[in-house]
């Protein structure tokens, strides 16, 4: 099997779109006024999936965490340790919620990490300096 993409099941979709596509710079692949939008980045598709359509489309109810949570991570490549500081103060002057300001790690990473509207986490890194 080919990873095809991966996605999000949301609250609000509405929001969810204008970050990912506004903020983060996602390109929207059909109608956003679905309860199932496609995104694609750097060639990844990426699906926001509405909770309660998925919920009826499955016949079943699931839990969701709330607030800042770290069940996975999206990673995101800035290209350079100045491209993490310049994205992260971006990211979050355009309503990112800060969770981790930018820091070298040990291992030679520049990383830092932000959390969309829904509490999902996003790291912005670079390991070429």
């Amino acid at each position: 099997m080919k990873l095809d993409g991966f996605g999000l099941f949301v609250r609000d979709m509405a929001a969810m779109i204008r970050f990912y596509r506004d903020v983060l710079g996602f390109e929207i692949r059909e109608d956003e006024n679905t309860s199932n939008v496609f995104l694609e980045k750097d060639g990844t598709l990426f699906l926001l999936y509405g909770r309660d359509d998925f919920e009826c489309m499955t016949a079943r109810r699931f839990s969701y965490a709330d607030g800042i949570h770290g069940h996975f991570e999206i990673a995101l490549n800035a290209g350079s340790y100045a491209g993490v500081d310049r994205e992260f103060a971006r990211v979050t002057a355009m309503g990112a919620v800060p969770v981790m300001e930018p820091a070298t790690e040990p291992w030679g990473q520049r990383t830092c990490y932000v959390a969309d509207p829904e509490g999902n986490l996003i790291e912005i890194g670079s390991f070429e300096p």
